[in-house]
């Protein structure tokens, strides 16, 4: 068969399924903005038609709508990503959906992408260009959103982990002088809100929930889930201990900065310790250069102009 008729029935066939494929996802789209789920509105209740009755972006929708069925169809993992985007910092109610939604584009413009270039990657003309590309596409759509997530988590776990001790020293400091733990928690996260911001606003929605009646050990186990640090987890199985059993919630919380402490303190001895061997692979590969040269180079240039000069 002629190449340039094998080339033109590929890239046809390839305009066929890429405008198939988008009349399917725009007739989707129209059923699923005229008829709704019954399921989705008993998850999301009058929140969502307030939402929608604000009028939300259309690629935002487009993309809630997308994850809506996906969640709906595997509900066993929505409880695990939520969790994920709630440590890396999205709240709310509607991140579950538009996370998996905008995983589902990201593959469909993968797919579209290989095949729009499927007419180069069979002519070989571009080299290995096409292939390249689609490989590319194809790993940030696959494992970007995750990773995106998990750099957000890890950031404000590293953030947690650090206003962790300086939290609790304000936390014991507010104690004794004579406030309550919620009052305590309350002037806190004011203190912290400049220097860690985002452990300051978890603090003051633990507040907020213990407002609303939540009782003290559902909201400090909850606080820890959000955190997702251990630090955290450790503190409110000790309140809750302290509470069960009467023990002085101040003496509690100094022996547990107190802890905090020290183990800040191991910390930073433990990564100077490291410094050592970290720096070797620096030294060796672009200090060592740089003073060979400077040491042998002036001695080089004076052996050679000797023997120019004996020659």
């Amino acid at each position: 068969m002629n190449p340039a008729l094998l080339q033109s029935l590929i890239t046809y066939a390839a305009a066929t399924l890429i405008a198939a494929g988008l009349g399917g996802a725009v007739l989707i789209s129209v059923l699923e903005a005229r008829g709704g789920s019954k399921m989705r509105a008993r998850l999301y209740g009058e929140a969502k038609e307030d939402a929608a009755a604000a009028g939300p972006a259309p690629v935002l929708e487009v993309l809630r709508r997308l994850g809506d069925r996906i969640a709906l169809r595997d509900p066993t993992q929505v409880s695990v990503i939520r969790a994920k985007l709630i440590q890396a910092g999205f709240m709310s109610r509607e991140a579950v959906p538009l996370y998996l939604g905008a995983r589902i584009v990201g593959l469909a413009v993968v797919v579209v992408a290989g095949l729009l270039m499927a007419p180069w990657l069979l002519s070989g003309s571009r080299g290995m260009t096409p292939v390249l590309v689609v490989g590319g596409l194809s790993l940030v759509a696959m494992l970007g959103p995750d990773r995106v997530i998990n750099a957000r988590r890890v950031k404000r776990e590293t953030e947690y982990r650090d206003g962790f001790p300086d939290f609790l020293d304000l936390l014991v400091a507010s104690v004794e002088a004579g406030l309550s733990l919620d009052a305590g928690v309350s002037r806190v996260s004011e203190e912290l809100a400049r220097r860690y911001p985002n452990l300051a606003e978890q603090l003051q929605l633990l507040n907020r929930e213990m407002r609303a009646g939540r009782s003290r050990k559902e909201a400090w186990l909850s606080l820890a889930d959000r955190l997702g640090i251990e630090e955290a987890r450790s503190l409110a199985t000790m309140l809750r201990q302290a509470e069960e059993m009467g023990t002085s919630l101040g003496d509690t919380l100094a022996v547990f900065a107190e802890d905090m402490r020290t183990k800040r303190m191991l910390k930073a001895e433990e990564k100077a310790a490291a410094l050592p061997a970290k720096l070797t692979l620096p030294l060796i590969l672009f200090i060592f250069p740089c003073l060979l040269g400077v040491l042998v180079l002036p001695a080089a240039i004076r052996l050679s102009q000797n023997l120019s000069a004996g020659g």
